[in-house]
């Protein structure tokens, strides 16, 4: 039996090569995010002083389940279309993550650029 030609192992290592530095593709989806934050819509379009609990627990959950950075960039992506037809308050979104008592640098914000989150 002889051993694979050139071109053919040359190909083989190009493919692996391309499969390793393919970026990961984001396994969150817009729709588990929009279930995430929904119980925060009515506090960050009118709301004021401290966000509901639950709405505290989704901005949690959804922290926790982005947790590679395309994850992270395809959160942000969709919750900046949602901020945009949504109207929310700005200040509120902002101070979602702190009011929560949690760690995230995905903003809510219609003006957000989500390639610079890592």
């Amino acid at each position: 039996m002889s051993s694979p030609s050139l071109a053919i192992r040359v190909l083989a290592v190009a493919i692996a090569v391309t499969l390793l530095a393919a970026p990961a593709a984001a396994a969150i989806s817009c729709s588990d995010v929009i279930k995430d934050i929904k119980p925060c819509i009515n506090y960050l379009k009118s709301g004021s002083g401290a966000p509901p609990s639950d709405c505290c627990a989704g901005a949690s959950s959804l922290a926790s389940a982005a947790t590679s950075t395309a994850d992270k960039q395809a959160a942000c992506a969709c919750l900046k279309n949602a901020a945009k037809n949504l109207n929310v308050k700005p200040e509120l979104a902002k101070s979602l993550p702190g009011s929560c008592g949690i760690s995230s640098p995905i903003q809510i914000s219609p003006s957000v650029d989500c390639s610079k989150i890592s």
